[in-house]
């Protein structure tokens, strides 16, 4: 079950410079710095979804392609292609969640989100490694999916498996000159830096998400920057509360009516040299859903304007 809806508008992350060797000659023309994006889920026609994207406004987009896992053909990849030309759209990162169930919350989540779980670990391997090939293709050098609950405790038994299959996905990724990004939400920034170090491959980076760890009660964002940070290489714009049902994740809300600082958010990452770009994400549906990325969208680059010093560049 995947969480994004329609426009499944995530957002877009980052084509920086990466933590790998070098570009791949077809990669993609890099986003401005900082520059809005937005992601995309196609349920339907991708025409659809990327016509949409242009016309909010955005120049770029994040893949979430869960819906092809088994199909990613060259006919398909040749179709992206076409439309992001046609649009003028960089996609910037591709990603999937599955195969598999997913339960977004405290009871089910450790056993059914991510590499962590034995069950569904081959399977996600798999399609993590399909869609590295197919982003290859499109000439995208980023990978991104959620890992999981990571276990805190380096002891834990599940944790030596999920240091190899995150390594496992991170090898192939480099084989295709691409950055292998963990999203944050399920473990604190920390977990997170303790698995970089032990998986310990040059192109494992971090996808941060501004609100999920808000969400997952896991720390939040402006200290994430202070840990992990030359690392983040994508950032999802998501706003949010803390959680107070301890079985139920916090509330997503529209961006500035939550708990993130997006100043101090952005002014930390214009700090350490960040290059890629912000991607909203605003998970709900319907024409609401519109109207809240075009007011996210307002939001964020007054905030921009006045971190960076200039009109943000989309």
């Amino acid at each position: 079950m995947n969480r994004r809806h329609f426009v499944g508008l995530a957002a877009a992350a980052v084509l920086s410079k990466g933590l790998h060797a070098g570009p791949v000659g077809t990669h993609m023309p890099p986003v401005n710095p900082m520059g809005l994006g937005l992601v995309i889920a196609p349920s339907g026609d991708p025409e659809e979804y990327l016509r949409r994207v242009r016309d909010l406004g955005f120049s770029n987009c994040f893949l979430s392609l869960d819906k092809y896992i088994g199909s990613f053909t060259p006919a398909l990849a040749k179709q992206y292609r076409d439309l992001l030309r046609k649009y003028e759209l960089t996609a910037t990162t591709v990603e999937v969640v599955g195969p598999g169930t997913l339960v977004w919350n405290f009871l089910q989540g450790p056993s059914t989100i991510g590499l962590v779980p034995p069950k569904t670990r081959a399977a996600r391997i798999d399609a993590l490694r399909q869609v590295s090939d197919f982003a290859k293709q499109l000439g995208v050098a980023q990978v991104q999916t959620h890992c999981g609950f990571i276990p805190e405790d380096p002891a834990d038994p599940l944790y030596p498996g999920t240091v190899e299959a995150i390594r496992t996905v991170a090898q192939h990724c480099q084989d295709n000159e691409q950055d292998f990004l963990m999203e944050t939400g399920q473990e604190t920034p920390t977990t997170m830096s303790r698995m970089i170090r032990d998986v310990a491959v040059p192109n494992l980076g971090v996808g941060l998400d501004t609100a999920n760890l808000i969400l997952y009660g896991k720390g939040n964002p402006v200290e994430a920057i202070d840990i992990l940070g030359r690392r983040i290489l994508s950032v999802h714009a998501k706003d949010g509360r803390r959680p107070t049902n301890p079985t139920q994740l916090g509330q997503e809300v529209l961006i500035g009516k939550g708990q993130v600082n997006f100043r101090q958010v952005f002014t930390k990452l214009h700090r350490i040299g960040y290059a890629g770009a912000i991607s909203i994400e605003r998970e709900t549906s319907g024409p609401q859903q519109i109207e809240d990325i075009r007011r996210e969208k307002i939001y964020l680059e007054r905030i921009l304007h006045d971190v960076i010093g200039e009109p943000p560049q989309r």
